[in-house]
């Protein structure tokens, strides 16, 4: 099926939302039934041709007393999922009246395997039958998804004479149409996007960034993929196809695996949903829903690859307190944020409870392969919060100072503003590996892609501008040259780190100035190269006297009072140059 086709169906069903939907749900909701019923139509069509044998095996199975039949019905049925009731869509577009239909289309609702009735809980379908059911709307709409003009089985319609009149849809297509219209339906809702969906340019630069620099060292064999803030799939789904593409043209065959975990229920049922749709039911099943920080759905796995666009400037308190800390991020004792570095066996990487996304590259790190040839490689997109806050020692300053001392850092690309759909605030991508090239060890590269883009001629949301072909070619051409330039810079790791510390002197008020004490302390300023502090004590013994003066600063408050005298102005010149003198110690007078 070629471009022009898909596009004609994918208008065709958001045509459906206005043509059945308009003056029931306002527009924000279409939505909440179209992605759904879209999931429904795809697997009734899969369905269709075992649908028969499928309740004959259920039968059977049933007079056998036999408990656990999810696999045999998934082998039956040739799919990752079946439908055990007595429908199909087909079916029951013949009910005439309202509350026979509702009754019937529950019956087939329930009759799906768990993997499919979980994607229709965390969608909350059924919570829109009442509303259906009240407009009389809903026979109209399995009728225009029934449509004789769009074919969304695999299989093609055939004309009269047994020629094809509409081609049938394989999976991939499938799985591009419905991308196509979650990319719509978020445009739609733009102020809301940015949550969830990443914009394909972006994603698309994060897997060139981890896949790239190693295409030539990727051998034939398996390898993981994970996203612990998946949203939609998409990043899942552009590393696969981007890995996939990369090792066909080394003449490598790859499995690729993809896990991903999310706790939107509408998200999480759409990455589901998509990736059953493109006949990855093994894959539908590594999706895993709730909090990656508090419940991690994969705490034994290790990835080759990671990446994701974890909330930013949100808090994860509820978080905190589930594991385990209550309002005190000390209490939390989870092993991926609480690690033995810097002999510290207790180093702290939690951070402020008021923004979580430094906390999702922690849980990535924690995930990498350490013995395998490639390691693991990580892209995540961060805002700039990132790059600085977090004072000395506190959990921001110590995740940074962790993986820039373990030298996991290759590089931070500055996107250009107004990126995403809901903000238009600066963005940067992260990569990380724990097995950087020998060229790239002990350094970090920043490079300055604030002025690659193309603008758009419509904006989408607060998205004004995206990355054409051209500028991701840049950005990865600046990447994998490492080459100093003006919109690339090179640092070794020391100059991204710092030490802060805290000089506590003692208030010192009561000075003796005697010719003993000046003795001690000129023999420590010729030690120290610093004769000129010597000079000057003597000279203020010479106009203040030997003392003891109990109250030093009013002694001098009081000689600096005096403007008018010589000895105020030699005083306060003396002063003046024995700043650059100096030195950072605590001086004491007798």
């Amino acid at each position: 099926m070629d471009q022009s086709q898909l596009n004609w169906i994918t208008s065709f069903i958001w045509n459906i939302a206005d043509d059945v939907l308009r003056d029931v749900y306002v527009r924000g909701k279409y939505r909440d039934v179209i992605l759904p019923m879209t999931v429904i139509r795809r697997l009734d069509a899969l369905l269709e041709p075992t649908k028969q044998k499928v309740l004959d095996t259920k039968t059977m199975l049933d007079a056998s007393n036999i408990l656990q039949q999810d696999g045999v019905l998934r082998q039956t049925s040739g799919q990752a999922f079946y439908n055990t009731s007595l429908f199909t869509l087909r079916d029951l577009k013949a009910r005439a009246k309202q509350q026979q239909l509702r009754a019937d289309f529950e019956a087939y609702l329930n009759g799906f395997s768990p993997n499919v009735q979980e994607i229709l809980d965390k969608f909350k379908f059924r919570n829109q039958i009442d509303t259906l059911i009240e407009a009389d709307i809903l026979g109209t709409l399995i009728e225009k998804f029934l449509d004789k003009d769009i074919n969304l089985s695999p299989n093609p319609v055939l004309d009269d004479k047994g020629n094809p009149k509409l081609p049938g849809l394989d999976n991939h297509a499938m799985g591009t149409l419905f991308e196509e219209l979650i990319r719509k339906f978020n445009e739609e809702n733009n102020e809301e996007a940015g949550e969830h969906w990443t914009p394909r340019d972006v994603v698309k630069l994060m897997a060139q960034l981890i896949f790239k620099p190693i295409a030539d060292k990727v051998e034939s064999g398996t390898y993981l993929v994970y996203d612990g803030a998946c949203g939609t799939g998409g990043m899942l789904t552009v590393a696969e196809e981007t890995l996939a593409q990369l090792a066909a043209e080394h003449g490598k065959q790859v499995s690729i695996h993809l896990y991903g975990q999310e706790i939107n229920p509408e998200t999480y049922a759409i990455a589901k949903a998509d990736l059953l749709l493109k006949g990855e039911g093994a894959e539908a099943d590594n999706i895993k829903y709730g909090s990656t920080l508090s419940n991690d759905q994969f705490p034994a796995l290790k990835f080759d690859f990671m990446l994701a666009n974890p909330p930013y400037g949100k808090s994860w308190k509820t978080d905190l307190e589930r594991m385990g800390g209550g309002d005190k991020k000390a209490d939390l004792r989870d092993s991926r944020f609480v690690i033995n570095h810097a002999g510290d066996p207790e180093y702290n990487l939690v951070t402020r409870s008021s923004d979580g996304q430094l906390m999702f590259l922690v849980n990535k790190l924690s995930k990498m392969k350490p013995n395998t040839p490639l390691g693991s490689r990580i892209a995540e997109v961060h805002n700039g919060s990132s790059l600085f806050t977090g004072d000395a020692g506190q959990g921001e300053s110590n995740i940074r100072r962790w993986l820039i001392e373990n030298d996991w850092l290759e590089a931070i690309v500055a996107l250009p503003l107004n990126m995403f759909y809901n903000t238009g605030i600066a963005t940067y991508v992260w990569v990380l590996s724990n097995r950087k090239p020998k060229n790239r060890q002990g350094k970090v590269q920043l490079i300055d892609a604030t002025s690659w883009f193309k603008p758009l001629r419509k904006n989408m949301g607060k998205k004004n501008c995206e990355l054409s072909a051209a500028d991701l070619a840049r950005i990865c051409e600046a990447f994998l040259s490492l080459e100093e330039s003006e919109q690339s810079k090179i640092f070794p790791n020391e100059a991204l780190g710092y030490w802060k510390v805290t000089v506590e002197r003692p208030l010192r008020l009561r000075v003796e100035l005697t010719a003993e004490a000046l003795a001690r302390f000129r023999t420590a300023c010729e030690a120290a190269d610093e004769a000129p502090l010597a000079n000057l004590a003597e000279r203020l013994a010479a106009a203040l006297g030997p003392g003891p003066h109990l109250d030093f600063n009013v002694v001098l408050q009081a000689v600096l009072a005096d403007k008018a005298s010589q000895l105020a102005r030699q005083f306060l010149t003396i002063c003046i140059r024995a700043i650059d003198y100096c030195p950072p110690i605590d001086l004491e007078f007798g």
